[in-house]
């Protein structure tokens, strides 16, 4: 349990916690300007996504706006549910769905997983946001989040922009990635994050941050399930780390 002091002592300590907030909102701002500013690399690969409107493009994905972020979700060809840690991201997306459409962004999910199992997993789940399969093609590959049997018989496989240990043994891993289309239909790749990049977009996390215990984890969201899963207490932790 915590120090429990006067209403004075508590208001200094909480100023310089203030004073380290503003420093971390400043740093924030910044780092927010330099991934603004990074260059661009242009798509020249052609890549095939199943939809339920049918095949599509990575260009056609943009769905007539300019910009558009990927989600890397966890559901493997073999998969037979998303993982826990990517579920519990993705029960924070729809209500993001409107303001960002209005904001010329398009935000989608893709999975390596065969078009069937993506949407009768979206089904069990509830959500509304796009969700395409990119199963057969080589984006999950050329975007390090997932690797083949040979990859990962091999000593290390590259993820988050570095060499990992194969040895891990994980086919499927966590990231986002963001393009933007230009009026002539020029795909660029702008940005990609990968492990607990995307941990912002989880807005659970954010709250339990202000609350009296945090996150109160022993490993990360180890106290995650799949929201239709908390009456079973005994379900494995969360796969993303």
């Amino acid at each position: 349990m915590n120090q429990i002091v006067s209403r004075d002592v508590w208001l200094e300590a909480r100023r310089q916690l203030l004073a380290s907030e503003k420093e971390a909102t400043h740093l924030r701002d910044r780092v927010n300007a330099e991934r603004l500013a990074l260059p661009w690399v242009k798509v020249d690969k052609d890549y095939a996504f199943d939809t339920p409107a049918g095949r599509k493009s990575l260009a056609e994905l943009f769905d007539g706006r300019h910009q558009l972020i990927v989600y890397h979700f966890m559901l493997g060809p073999d998969w037979d549910a998303g993982c826990t840690g990517c579920s519990f991201l993705a029960d924070h997306l729809d209500g993001a769905l409107p303001h960002l459409n209005h904001h010329d962004v398009t935000l989608i999910a893709a999975s390596r997983a065969p078009l069937d199992k993506v949407e009768a997993y979206k089904k069990r789940m509830g959500w509304r946001f796009p969700w395409v399969s990119s199963f057969g093609s080589d984006f999950n590959f050329d975007y390090h989040v997932s690797f083949s049997k040979e990859q990962l018989a091999g000593e290390t496989v590259f993820y988050n922009f570095t060499p990992m240990d194969s040895a891990e043994g994980f086919d499927e891993l966590p990231g986002l990635s963001a393009f933007y289309k230009d009026d002539a239909g020029n795909v660029f790749h702008t940005y990609s994050s990968y492990a607990r990049g995307p941990e912002e977009l989880i807005g659970t996390l954010m709250i339990l941050d202000r609350a009296p215990k945090g996150r109160n984890e022993s490993s990360t969201m180890n106290f995650v399930r799949r929201h239709d899963e908390y009456e079973d207490a005994a379900k494995a932790d969360s796969c993303c780390h």
